[in-house]
């Protein structure tokens, strides 16, 4: 793996949080100055290549893996259609989460599911059921997320107290599925004692 490999696949990985510099040159143990000329290198790849889609863009002191603004068009018509409205099962967990735990952080969403999530965020932010709801306080300032107001109106809620109650869906399901689903094909056998 050569470190442009590196830093592209962590760029992607980042999602639309994007990554820090020092994070760059930590994950990749390489000095911030030679991790910084990868990233101008890699986005002349990019600008240079005119089938690639991508491009690489500095916000602050983040760099986000991003689409060319040529490619605008295509990806509005994308997320307008019916095709891409349907939620997958990672984009449900996701809004589940984000529901419940609110205001929540993408890293925190992901730790919670066991799997990277920009992805289903993003679809989920061009579908408008989720938005920004403010920044973390700290390193990184990562962006904290919660629900809409159309997410009110598509799942029919007049509040968030209207959402399902885990802890008693969590009791019900207990309670309606036995601890152990086989425990009755394993029995002890009866022995028939007979006269001996």
């Amino acid at each position: 793996m050569d470190n442009m490999g590196k830093l592209e696949a962590l760029l992607f990985a980042a999602g639309d949080e994007g990554v820090r510099l020092e994070e760059l040159s930590f994950l990749i143990n390489q000095p911030a100055s030679k991790v910084y000329q990868l990233i101008q290198t890699l986005n002349e790849k990019y600008q240079d290549d005119r089938s690639s889609s991508l491009n690489v863009l500095e916000l602050g002191n983040h760099f986000v893996l991003t689409a060319k603004k040529a490619y605008a068009p295509i990806l509005k018509e994308y997320a307008k259609s019916p095709i891409a409205n349907r939620l997958s099962q990672a984009a449900l967990e996701t809004l589940s989460i984000i529901a419940y735990k609110q205001p929540i952080t993408r890293m925190e969403v992901d730790d919670i599911r066991g799997v990277q999530s920009s992805g289903s965020v993003q679809k989920l932010a061009t579908n408008r059921l989720i938005e920004e709801k403010g920044r973390v306080e700290g390193p990184g300032r990562a962006i904290l997320y919660g629900t809409t107001e159309y997410f009110m109106d598509y799942f029919g809620l007049k509040s968030m107290e209207e959402l399902p109650d885990i802890q008693a869906m969590e009791e019900e399901l207990s309670a309606d599925i036995p601890l152990d689903l086989y425990a009755d094909r394993y029995e002890e056998p009866t022995e028939e004692k007979g006269d001996s």
